[in-house]
C-alpha cells in the first residue's frame, strides 16, 4: 500500500507528465524578455506546481483519506494551472505578434504578461491626451483583449521625477485613464480593468540623465489570471 507521501509524489507526477503532452504550439516564444526556459513548456510547470500544492491541499482536507485527497486536489488543481499556462503562452505569442514593430514591448512574469509602452510613442510631455503615434499600438493592443478576454487588465502611468510628486501622480493616473477609456471605447470589456498612477516611483532607468527620463515617463498593462476562473486549454 502506498504511503501519504508516496501518493502525493505519484499524483504530481501523473499532472506533470499529463502537462508535458499537452500540445503547445508557443512553447518557444519568449519570456522574461525573450528567454524561454528549455525542457519544460509553462503549461507543464504551471501544471506541475498547482499539482503539488493541490495534493498537498487535498491530504491535509481529507484526513480520514489523505491518499485519495491528495490525488483529488492534484487532479483538480493541476489541470486548472496547466490551463491557464496553456491560455497565458497562446495570448503571449499573440501578443508579441500584434506588436511587433511598434514600440511596445511584450514581457511574460510568471503568471502574468506585461506590456510597457515608453513614452515617445504615447503622451507628449505633461500632457495626457493620446498622441497620434499611440492609436496603432493600442487599437492592436484592443483587438487581441477581446480576443484574449480571461484577465483582469490593470493599467499603471509612470513619470519621470521631473516636477512636483503630487502633479506627477496626477499625470500618471490621467494617463492610465486615457489608456482605459480608448481601450474601451474600441470595445474591451471594462468589468476586470482597473487603472492606477504610479507617478515617478518603480523607475526603470536614472532620472540623471534624458535618455533615462524617457524610459520612465511610459504606460504599462499588466494581464493577470482571473481568481477562480477556470481556463480550459481549449479557450481563447
Amino acid at each position: 500500500m502506498l504511503t501519504t507521501p508516496r501518493l502525493i509524489i505519484a499524483a504530481t507526477a501523473v499532472a506533470l507528465l499529463a502537462g508535458c503532452a499537452s500540445p503547445n504550439p508557443y512553447d518557444n516564444q519568449g519570456g522574461y524578455g525573450g528567454q524561454e526556459q528549455q525542457g519544460m513548456s509553462r503549461t507543464a510547470k504551471y501544471g506541475g506546481l498547482g499539482a503539488l500544492a493541490g495534493a498537498v491541499a487535498g491530504a491535509a482536507i481529507d484526513h480520514n483519506h489523505r491518499g485519495k485527497g491528495a490525488l483529488i486536489g492534484a487532479a483538480v488543481a493541476g489541470a486548472a494551472s496547466a490551463g491557464y499556462g496553456y491560455y497565458a503562452d497562446r495570448q503571449e505569442a499573440a501578443l508579441r505578434a500584434k506588436m511587433a514593430n511598434t514600440g511596445v514591448e511584450v514581457q511574460r512574469q510568471g503568471d502574468q504578461i506585461k506590456l510597457i509602452m515608453p513614452g515617445n510613442i504615447t503622451f507628449a510631455t505633461d500632457s495626457s491626451a493620446i498622441a497620434s503615434s499611440f492609436y496603432a499600438p493600442l487599437n492592436n493592443l484592443a483587438s487581441s483583449l477581446k480576443q484574449f478576454n480571461q484577465n483582469n487588465i490593470e493599467i499603471v502611468g509612470y513619470t519621470d521625477s521631473t516636477g512636483s510628486r503630487q502633479h506627477n501622480m496626477d499625470l500618471s493616473q490621467q494617463r492610465a485613464q486615457s489608456v482605459a477609456t480608448y481601450l474601451t471605447s474600441q470595445g474591451v470589456d471594462p468589468t476586470h480593468l482597473s487603472v492606477r498612477g504610479a507617478g515617478p516611483d518603480s523607475p526603470i532607468a536614472s532620472n540623471a540623465d534624458v535618455n533615462g527620463r524617457a524610459q520612465n515617463r511610459r504606460v504599462e498593462v499588466n494581464l493577470k489570471p482571473i481568481p477562480g476562473q477556470q481556463y480550459d486549454q481549449y479557450q481563447q
